[in-house]
């Protein structure tokens, strides 16, 4: 009892500290941080509709942070959960998750996610992918990065829809096929092999170049065709202005003298009339003619085939594209047997991936060579599409086993070949041109100029 009473007043100090120290080590939450906590476990406990998934995708609008930046977006899934579990999996802090109903009802989520990915964004992002993956980043963070990275909104949406997919336990080539008509067929059956194979690094960086090699070219053409376009338009706009404005005031003149014109300033003035009260009708007819090609091109395979066809023809300009098909052909054909594809797979992924019907055509005559027992390159022998010198390394790649590296030099060759005739081509086209205006400029002044040479005769 006694000991009970000297002990007292120690025990009630440690009984104190204990206490204090109890309170000290307890988490203090600040109310903002509770209210965000709150707003977080508001979407844990789901209704029963929310919980069901829709035979159609939904799109729902979010607001999430990421740190201490507010992040406004929309993602389109089969439920709100899904949403709610892949916006957490990102590590964002979810804020709200509502359905787009005008959004839903109009269909958006079932249209196309954007686009044709063009080769420049193609190089780019698998440079990027390829880069995080050999520092060891896995697949699904390495997209994510690349998500919060992307500079426009459509390509983060992108992004994430393909991380959405490989959350979901979806190949990549698979994720990337359910994009649509964002990414090739060629880059997805890539992807396909390397997922058998276990290259994947190696592929996104072959493929990398291919589409940088692709690119390449396609601003050569663009830049060989740019200015001959545009001294063309200008040519246009001249005589257009001079049969127009210029021609009627000389038309005035010549009527008050009561004068028979030469034939050749009639063929002008009734051409200048034919524009001057017509111009509307030539306009529209110019407009519907344009887009009616470009639809029959694009839907018709005889149109295109015959408008192929024609401009393989043409002088100059049938090397270009030639060179052009021929560089994406062996350039792809390469890619694909140095990954160890199949020569028939390849073919079959190569008929799919080009536009040309001609080549279209001689793949068909290849793949059935194959099934018949017969050599892959008896098709392209003699063909007009097909130069000589590729046939020729063709040929000695089947021969020798080194088909692959072959066709990429085939494809090198043919790329430097066709940088020189672009110089060419844009040192060329600039003096005809010229030279062609000015010869027409130069009729049209001369039967204008033409009657007055009789009024002076006239008067003398």
């Amino acid at each position: 009892m006694i000991l009970d009473i000297i002990l007292w007043p120690f025990l009630m100090v440690y009984r104190f500290f204990d206490k204090l120290l109890s309170l000290l080590n307890k988490p203090i939450t600040p109310k903002k941080k509770k209210k965000d906590i709150e707003k977080n476990i508001e979407f844990v406990d789901f209704t029963k509709e929310e919980n069901v998934k829709n035979n159609k995708k939904v799109r729902y609008k979010y607001v999430v942070k990421d740190g201490g930046k507010e992040i406004k977006g929309f993602f389109d899934a089969y439920s709100k959960i899904d949403v709610h579990s892949f916006l957490l999996s990102q590590g964002y802090q979810i804020l709200s998750i509502d359905e787009d109903k005008v959004s839903t009802k109009i269909g958006l989520a079932a249209l196309a996610p954007r686009k044709k990915m063009k080769a420049k964004e193609l190089n780019f992002f698998l440079t990027q992918l390829s880069t995080y993956i050999k520092a060891g980043i896995p697949l699904s963070d390495a997209m994510a990065i690349l998500s919060r990275q992307a500079k426009k909104r459509n390509d983060r949406y992108l992004y994430q829809r393909i991380v959405f997919e490989l959350n979901s336990g979806v190949s990549f080539s698979d994720a990337l096929e359910k994009q649509g008509e964002v990414f090739p067929k060629l880059l997805i059956n890539m992807v396909k092999t390397s997922e058998l194979t276990g290259d994947l690094t190696e592929v996104l960086d072959d493929m990398a170049v291919y589409y940088k090699n692709a690119d390449e070219t396609r601003k050569q053409i663009i830049s060989a065709m740019t200015y001959p376009s545009i001294i063309f338009i200008f040519a246009m706009c001249i005589l257009a202005f001079i049969l127009i404005y210029i021609i009627p005031d000389f038309v005035e003149m010549y009527a008050d003298s009561a004068m028979t014109l030469p034939a050749l300033t009639v063929i002008i003035i009734n051409i200048s009339d034919f524009f001057r009260f017509n111009y509307i009708i030539i306009i529209v007819f110019i407009v519907v003619l344009i887009g009616t090609v470009i639809v029959l091109y694009k839907n018709v395979t005889p149109v295109r085939y015959g408008i192929q066809w024609f401009l393989m023809h043409l002088p100059v300009i049938k090397s270009i594209i030639i060179y052009n098909e021929l560089i994406m052909f062996t350039g792809t054909f390469a890619s694909l047997v140095n990954h160890d594809v199949f020569i028939t797979d390849s073919m079959e992924i190569l008929k799919k991936v080009t536009n040309n019907e001609i080549y279209k055509i001689i793949i068909n005559k290849a793949v059935t060579n194959l099934s018949t027992g017969e050599p892959l390159s008896l098709a392209f022998k003699g063909h007009w599409a097909f130069p000589g010198t590729a046939y020729e390394m063709l040929l000695t790649g089947e021969n020798t086993g080194r088909l692959g590296p072959m066709m990429q030099t085939v494809a090198d060759y043919y790329q430097s070949e066709q940088k020189v005739l672009v110089t060419q081509l844009k040192s060329l086209i600039e003096p005809i041109l010229i030279v062609s205006l000015a010869i027409i400029v130069g009729i049209i002044l001369f039967s204008v100029i033409l009657p007055m040479f009789t009024m002076y005769e006239g008067i003398l």
